[in-house]
C-alpha cells in the first residue's frame, strides 16, 4: 500500500474510533493467540500474495514494533521533544529473518514487552500523556497518541490475519 505517513496515520487511528486504545492493547496477545491456535504450521508460513507477509511475519512484526514502540516511548518520557526515527518496516522482514523465526515465540515476546508497556503506561501522570517526541517521518507525536497508534497497529494486523485464515488456500 502506498500512502504518505499523513494517510498511515490517519488510516491506522481510524480503527480505533470510539474504543478505548489501552483495552485494545491488552486484549491483543490473547487474541493472537486464540488466531495462531487456529492455524496450520504452513498456514502460518504461506505469504496469502507476492509482497504480502505472512501470518508468521506478521505476528514477528508486532513483536519487533513493540519493542520499538517502548523504546520511542521511554525516550520521549525522558527527554521530551526529542527526535524519534523512523524503521523501514519491510527492510526489518528480510534484514531480521522474519521467515525463520518461531511466530509462537514472537508471540511470547510481544505479550511480555506490551505487558510491561501498559504496566509503565498505568503510571503516568497526566502531564507525561501529552509528553511527545518529533517523529521522522510523521512529526510531533504524543505518548497519548502513539498509544493510540499501537491500537489501531494491532487491529489492522489482527485482521490481516483473519482475512490470511478465511482464505481456502
Amino acid at each position: 500500500m502506498n500512502e504518505t505517513p499523513q494517510q498511515y496515520t490517519q488510516r491506522i487511528v481510524g480503527h480505533t474510533e470510539g474504543q478505548e486504545p489501552l483495552k485494545i492493547q491488552a486484549a491483543t496477545p490473547k487474541k493472537l493467540r486464540r488466531l495462531l491456535g487456529r492455524a496450520t504450521a504452513s498456514k502460518l508460513r504461506k505469504r496469502p500474495a507476492p509482497g504480502k507477509w505472512s501470518i508468521a511475519e506478521i505476528v514477528v512484526h508486532l513483536a519487533d514494533a513493540e519493542i520499538a514502540g517502548a523504546w520511542r516511548m521511554r525516550l520521549i518520557l525522558g527527554a521530551p521533544g526529542c527526535p524519534v526515527a523512523a524503521f523501514d518496516q519491510d527492510s526489518w522482514v528480510t534484514a531480521l529473518h522474519y521467515d525463520k523465526r518461531d511466530p509462537r515465540k514472537a508471540l511470547e515476546q510481544f505479550r511480555v514487552v506490551r505487558e510491561t508497556n501498559l504496566a509503565l503506561l498505568k503510571t503516568l501522570t497526566p502531564e507525561q500523556w501529552k509528553h511527545h517526541g518529533m517523529h521522522s517521518e510523521r512529526g510531533q507525536e504524543t505518548i497519548e497518541h502513539i498509544v493510540r497508534m499501537f491500537a489501531g497497529h494491532d487491529l489492522n494486523h489482527i485482521a490481516q490475519i483473519e482475512g490470511i485464515l478465511a482464505t481456502k488456500k
